[in-house]
């Protein structure tokens, strides 16, 4: 394939190398795209799978993880109702000290303060702005930022920030989370003037979800 071809023989300076994202599924897409996440695609397979652009995904991930760097870890709220996220998204929640929900969101959880399971983020993660409605109409009444995974066959136009990925995947939502965990963690370190002592303490498979 013409994109695999375009990183084994290009020295692509990416977070991981691009035959690794490749490999991980992170780039292909549905048979569906939306005129919004038109400009994140590379291609087209033969079978009609809609393929997303590494070197673009991979630098928004890098701003992503600036971005969320400016927040208290405790007031970045990641969800996932999509079940391949569920295990992704408590490992990035370990990994960074932020706050996960997956699963059911539980209407009123962003909006109603007698809700037992109110919370106030300052920022939000959605794993996908489709099965994560519920967050997203909260998020955007409540008026905090939202960053989320977005596939080729999603709606953008409540996102503040589109990470274009597979949202769908097991190994795709794995890489993806620990790809962004790992590069908030070294914005923090970045941050703290401490870069050169930086660590991460987790493998992409520690952020895999169980078959």
């Amino acid at each position: 394939m013409a994109e695999e071809a375009k990183y084994k023989e290009a020295n692509v300076n990416t977070l991981i190398p691009g035959p690794d994202y490749l490999a991980s599924g992170v780039h292909i897409g549905t048979q569906q795209k939306t005129g919004d996440m038109k400009r994140f695609i590379y291609q087209a397979r033969p079978d009609g799978l809609y393929l997303l652009d590494i070197e673009t995904m991979d630098l928004r991930l890098r701003i992503a993880a600036r971005f969320l760097a400016d927040y208290e870890p405790s007031s970045i709220l990641v969800v996932s109702a999509r079940e391949y996220g569920h295990h992704p998204v408590t490992m990035f929640a370990k990994a960074t000290d932020a706050y996960p929900i997956v699963g059911r969101f539980i209407p009123g959880t962003l909006t109603n303060q007698g809700c037992d399971y109110f919370v106030e983020p300052s920022i939000l993660v959605l794993t996908d702005p489709l099965t994560d409605a519920q967050a997203l109409r909260e998020g955007v009444s409540t008026g905090i930022p939202i960053v989320a995974l977005c596939d080729t066959n999603n709606s953008t136009s409540d996102v503040d920030f589109v990470i274009p990925t597979n949202n769908h995947g097991r190994k795709a939502l794995a890489t993806i989370y620990w790809l962004l965990a790992r590069e908030l963690s070294r914005e923090r370190h970045k941050k703290e003037g401490n870069e050169e002592e930086f660590t991460f303490n987790y493998a992409v498979d520690d952020f895999e979800a169980e078959l």
